[in-house]
């Protein structure tokens, strides 16, 4: 009997489905809106009702679905269960209980930036790989740390929370998460603007990001692939962060491979050249040659992830 699973990845606005084999070959994949009024209680029910009906579409038996893997934007316990999440208004939910109740399918859940670095081992940049170091940079940095090709999710659920790691004691306006001099502060999308806003503060030197009405990372990075000094130091500095970062986490975790992805990866080669030659300079001698790579799946990588807890 041919085997499936499926992979559900909880977005704030959209939960992403995938319906898989168990080789990883996604058969199909959709959307349903994540529906957070009323304290989240329809997102699991709305979830089963798409399983069931993809079933149904496909003339698939349950008994032939390995598994449910979802992933989530909050913390995980041991036991399947979700003390908060703020995006999708949920106190305490038991995932992995309530949906198996729901579909009669067995349920695996995971921390959402762990699911998608566990994708991206198996099916992206780190294909190949049987320890990572993942880091996602958008908005905030996340992260996974996924050891012997499990996810590490620590005994808090906070394992691979990268972007909070303290990087600097002269920032003293505080990180999203309270504290001070986070990486998420000096390595992110928003991260890296603020390093150039303070370049063009405390220089007169000409450059191309000068009198821009927004500066992204993209606008940096843009005007680092054209020469524009200024810009490079920016990415200079933003290197030096996430390299003697990263440098330290590979002492604990000593991994095979690090992949970057989120949406500033988006930069290309360029991006890895600042981040490796500071990880390779401060981190011990027998990690110097860990590989890079850049993450390959995209918005896909959290179905992937969240398929291969199950299959």
């Amino acid at each position: 009997m041919k085997k499936y699973c499926f992979g559900i990845d909880v977005g704030g606005t959209t939960v992403k489905c995938g319906l898989f084999s168990t080789e990883g070959v996604v058969l199909d994949k959709w959307e349903i809106p994540t529906r957070t009024e009323n304290d989240g209680k329809q997102i699991l029910p709305d979830v089963a009702a798409s399983i069931m009906g993809k079933l149904a579409e496909k003339n698939i038996t349950p008994d032939s679905v390995t598994g449910i893997g979802i992933g989530i934007p909050g913390p995980v316990n041991e036991n399947g269960c979700v003390p908060y999440a703020v995006n999708l208004h949920w106190g305490y939910v038991d995932i992995e209980g309530e949906l198996k109740e729901l579909t009669g399918i067995p349920v695996k859940a995971g921390n959402d930036a762990n699911v998608a670095a566990l994708g991206e081992l198996w099916k992206g940049g780190g294909a190949g790989a049987r320890s990572m170091i993942m880091v996602t940079l958008g908005t905030g940095v996340g992260g996974g740390i996924i050891i012997d090709e499990k996810i590490v999710p620590g005994f808090h659920g906070a394992g691979g929370e990268i972007g909070h790691v303290h990087v600097d004691d002269s920032i003293t306006d505080p990180c999203n998460c309270g504290n001070c001099g986070c990486l998420e502060q000096v390595a992110s999308a928003t991260g890296i603007a603020r390093l150039a806003r303070e370049e063009l503060a405390n220089s007169t030197d000409e450059s191309i990001l000068r009198g821009k009405d927004h500066i992204s990372a993209k606008t940096v990075f843009n005007a680092v692939k054209e020469g524009d000094a200024l810009a490079i130091r920016v990415a200079e500095r933003f290197g030096l962060y996430l390299g003697k970062a990263l440098a330290g986490f590979s002492c604990v975790v000593d991994p095979q491979i690090i992949v970057i992805g989120g949406g500033v990866s988006k930069a290309g080669p360029i991006l890895l050249d600042f981040i490796e030659k500071n990880y390779r300079k401060y981190t011990f001698s027998a990690c110097r040659q860990t590989d890079f790579a850049l993450a390959l799946l995209g918005n896909d990588a959290g179905i992937y992830g969240a398929a291969k807890m199950v299959c």
